[in-house]
């Protein structure tokens, strides 16, 4: 059954989750804060460009978000012209941003005082998984409204599960960071050891990726790591805000991330470097300018 949709963030994530949304048949408003974008975007598929986050709101069944980090969120739904301001009662908003778990508690507790719904939903998958329909998705959030969105997340997701209420979603995003963190390094650290080694460092990653090392993350960026090529989707300045949100979540909590936090420290290096854009296996990059300078 078709929905009335807005979309709210046209990055390299948002811009194909739009689409499938729009391929599926539903009704498809969408904005971003550059104009060209959603020009872009329109020249492609079916639908509307609307002037500002609270236009793109107006009559939606089910608003996404995809947009930067917590200051962006607030920026489009209370904000000046934000979806807060037009959301129509009981409409679900889910919000693809990765955030804080505050971030997502505050704007889940404004959205109910004003009527409708509010579902933090980050994702994981990266660009490709974007493009090709195939991301996991967290939710956190009311039971009701996450079961009415998720027939439309299907439209670009593999996976999808609600993890429990507002903010579990964040925090199970923020797991899977950690998780990322630890092994983009592993693999970082196995790659500049076997080219130390004088090994063909890619037929090192053919052999050990059948066996317990295996990765997702070997199996797609062992190779490119040792060519240098970091041009592969998340870049490292978003890691280090999402780390920024693990970290600080974890002197809440209690938790004790050691390898978390010198993992967010070896990303600083890399940005030190001029690599913020890079993406983040560029992780080998301080390691082997280490080695060659020792050469």
């Amino acid at each position: 059954m078709s929905s009335k949709t807005a979309f709210i963030g046209l990055g390299v994530m948002g811009y194909p989750m739009a689409g499938y949304l729009a391929d599926a048949g539903h009704v498809v408003t969408v904005f971003n804060r550059t104009p060209s974008r959603a020009d872009a975007w329109l020249s492609r598929y079916n639908g509307r460009k609307a002037g500002s986050p609270a236009e793109a709101a107006q009559d939606a069944d089910f608003i996404f978000l995809c947009v930067g980090d917590d200051d962006d969120v607030r920026d489009v739904t209370v904000g000046p012209g934000g979806v807060f301001q037009a959301a129509k009662a009981d409409a679900v908003i889910v919000d693809h941003t990765t955030t804080s778990a505050a971030a997502a508690r505050e704007l889940y507790e404004t959205a109910k005082s004003r009527g409708f719904h509010f579902v933090d939903a980050p994702i994981s998958g990266g660009q490709a998984g974007a493009e090709n329909g195939a991301l996991t998705v967290m939710i956190g959030g009311d039971e009701e409204p996450a079961g009415r969105a998720a027939a439309l997340i299907d439209c670009y997701a593999k996976m999808q599960r609600r993890l429990g209420p507002s903010g579990a979603g964040q925090l199970t995003k923020m797991a899977n960071q950690i998780c990322i963190a630890g092994v983009v390094q592993g693999l970082a650290e196995a790659m500049s050891f076997a080219l130390a080694a004088d090994l063909d460092a890619k037929a090192v990653s053919d052999v050990i990726s059948g066996g317990a090392a295996q990765s997702w993350q070997m199996d797609n960026r062992a190779k490119t790591m040792v060519d240098g090529e970091f041009d592969f989707g998340f870049a490292v300045d978003w890691m280090r805000k999402d780390l920024g949100y693990v970290l600080a979540e974890a002197r809440r909590n209690g938790a004790h991330l050691p390898v978390t936090a010198l993992v967010d420290q070896f990303y600083a290096e890399v940005q030190s470097l001029g690599g913020g854009r890079w993406d983040t296996s560029s992780l080998i990059a301080p390691l082997e300018r280490i080695r060659n300078n020792r050469a």
